[in-house]
């Protein structure tokens, strides 16, 4: 079992930029790829970045590349997303996931456990 909360969301202008965390629980979570997806109201949840348990694999949707980067520190149990150049586009409900049983994924199927989300706001 792999426990998932998100920080580091808020209220940012265009432009701007937000660090998001992902804490997870669990003696196990360097073994766990882990992904980035999020869902804005009305519109289905959609990927954003998954990286794999050693962190050499990565990859991003190609809304976001080149503005986000995804990271982690498995000594502290903790993935990051770094979001710069913010977009109104980017306003969403973000959550991390983790997944056991797969490499590296976009699809969220794939994935096992489910943080809380944090929402980002991007005003124009």
């Amino acid at each position: 079992q792999v426990q998932l909360v998100e920080s580091g969301g808020g209220l940012v202008q265009a432009g701007g930029s937000l660090r998001l965390s992902c804490a997870a629980s669990g003696r196990t979570f360097s073994t766990y790829a882990m992904g980035w997806f999020r869902q804005a109201p009305g519109k289905e949840r959609e990927f954003v970045a998954a990286i794999s348990w050693s962190g050499y694999n990565i990859d991003y949707a190609d809304s976001v590349k080149g503005r986000f980067t995804v990271s982690r520190d498995n000594a502290k149990n903790m993935v990051y997303l770094q979001m710069n150049s913010l977009k109104p586009e980017d306003t969403a409900a973000y959550y991390c996931a983790a997944s056991n049983y797969v490499r590296l994924s976009s699809v969220s199927a794939d994935y096992d456990f489910w943080g809380q989300g944090t929402q980002v706001t991007v005003s124009s």
